[in-house]
């Protein structure tokens, strides 16, 4: 049996209601405040009208559904060596992706998919900041299928023997070269993402309040008795009780995030690339090729180094640098052991720090005045000619600026730029550490910059453009950097790497 991409056809009829079913889980995750709260206080009859509203819209996404599939066909097209996706009711769309440019090729799986047994693959190149090819609904097989001739950029023919899914299969189901286990995990999001994980309660809780507000209930939230804990209690206790509850809550999000995102983490070698398969509730499995990776970041802290667990990211060619995060590939919770073999695959050899580079003095005196001076500025001026009454909490201004002092000091230190023959590895961070690694042979132009007072003191600052993001060194040694920078624009010049 082949599976022949020549001609165009449809996902599975079952992606009729995938469609459908997205559709409506978009509808209520942005609603489902708003009809909760209808629920609770309308009167019958607005709840009857209310159904017939929601009834109607049901039967229109389903409608779109089917349409929707019925529009959407792909194939191959073998003579111009091109993928073409056709999508579109009324206004007609023709992708059209070349094979050689086509950087990944991902099978998904979230839930609805799960339950209803298909899968997902996602075309991605370096073109575009989002996927260019969707399919939404296909079976395990063809999508295996589908995904190996994609990646192969090499045959004439769009035909794929089942002999070659089968071989595809059994590499997917491999020995894994790396499996992350759950231990690691809980380490992980016990020790990372304290900063997002606060930003993300804070978002759900304004969300809520606002669509209460919008709602004209906001006697569901009683602010009385929060006010009267604040009242009867100092507010050093007060602060205290709530950085107790906060850091409880992120602890859990984050543990519940990095398990539900990368439970069953493995990582398989399979034809010199890495297949990487995650997921609790939506599954993903990428493919890897080391020839494609730009930019590969391996970052951990003070308790991660104690616990012998890290996070690598691995960044690929991208088309806009500000929307490049939902496309980092991230591998969670793995060793020091397990590292340096994946930087070896990555890199064919172990990257190492060579020459170090250190800042001049006056990064951190800027630094300092940025982040500390002039916010405690503001503050004096504000309470002097404001509001004094701000003055009866300097307790914080003081624990502000002892705060960030201690984290400018750790940052500097930490700021470092390493350069041997072939890699260079930038290190920063004052609690995360981070260590950025490119190879020299993947730039593709460098930008250094002085400022007419830095020209006396010999300082100034590195620009390192490439594929998948810049990496920046400010105010070093300005004649080390321009003679690094030579000595790299020779070696680019002559190199033949393949960065692509």
């Amino acid at each position: 049996m082949e599976a022949n991409f020549n001609q165009p056809q449809r996902q599975s009829l079952v992606g009729v209601l995938v469609i459908f079913l997205e559709m409506i889980f978009q509808v209520l995750k942005a609603t489902w405040p708003i009809i909760v709260i209808t629920l609770f206080k309308a009167n019958p009859q607005s709840v009857f009208i209310a159904s017939l509203t929601l009834l109607a819209v049901a039967v229109y996404f389903g409608v779109y559904s089917f349409l929707k599939y019925r529009n959407f066909t792909f194939y191959i097209d073998e003579e111009n060596e091109e993928f073409i996706i056709s999508d579109g009711i009324i206004n007609k769309t023709k992708t059209t992706i070349q094979l050689h440019k086509i950087q990944q090729v991902n099978i998904k799986q979230n839930l609805i998919q799960r339950l209803i047994g298909v899968y997902a693959l996602d075309v991605d190149t370096a073109g575009s900041d989002k996927k260019e090819g969707n399919i939404k609904a296909i079976s395990h097989n063809l999508a295996l299928a589908l995904k190996s001739k994609l990646l192969e950029n090499e045959g004439k023919k769009a035909v794929v023997s089942v002999e070659d899914i089968a071989a595809e299969k059994t590499e997917y189901k491999a020995i894994p070269f790396l499996k992350i286990n759950l231990g690691s995990l809980l380490k992980i999001g016990i020790t990372s993402n304290y900063v997002k994980s606060v930003g993300l309660i804070l978002t759900f809780f304004f969300t809520i309040y606002e669509n209460l507000h919008q709602a004209g209930a906001e006697d569901v939230i009683s602010t009385e008795k929060l006010e009267g804990f604040v009242d009867s209690n100092s507010v050093w206790y007060s602060a205290l009780v709530f950085v107790l509850i906060m850091f409880s809550v992120v602890f859990l999000i984050n543990i519940l995030r990095t398990i539900i995102k990368f439970f069953d983490y493995t990582v398989t070698k399979q034809k010199g690339s890495l297949m990487l398969t995650y997921g609790l509730i939506n599954t993903q499995s990428t493919i890897l090729k080391p020839e494609k990776v730009q930019i590969v970041k391996i970052s951990s802290n003070y308790f991660q180094k104690k616990l012998n667990v890290l996070e690598i990211k691995i960044r690929q060619a991208i088309s806009n640098e500000k929307k490049d995060n939902k496309s980092l590939i991230e591998i969670p919770g793995c060793n020091t052991r397990e590292r340096d073999e994946i930087l070896k695959l990555l890199f064919k050899q172990l990257p190492e720090k060579g020459m170090m580079m250190q800042p001049n003095f006056r990064r951190l005196i800027f630094s300092v005045f940025i982040i500390i001076v002039l916010p405690l500025t503001g503050y004096y001026l504000f309470g002097k000619y404001g509001e004094p009454i701000v003055f009866d909490y300097a307790n914080i201004a003081v624990f502000y600026t002892i705060f960030m002092s201690v984290l400018l000091f750790f940052g500097f230190r930490n700021y470092r730029l390493f350069v041997n023959d072939n890699h260079i590895i930038k290190q920063s961070g004052a609690w995360d550490v981070d260590h950025e690694i490119i190879e020299i042979g993947k730039i593709q132009a460098i930008t250094t910059s002085q400022l007419f007072w830095h020209k006396s003191l010999n300082i100034g600052s590195l620009t390192m453009h490439t594929a998948g993001g810049n990496i920046t060194f400010h105010l070093g040694k300005f004649d080390k950097i321009n003679e690094y920078v030579n000595l790299w624009l020779y070696e680019i010049e002559t190199s033949n790497s393949n960065w692509m």
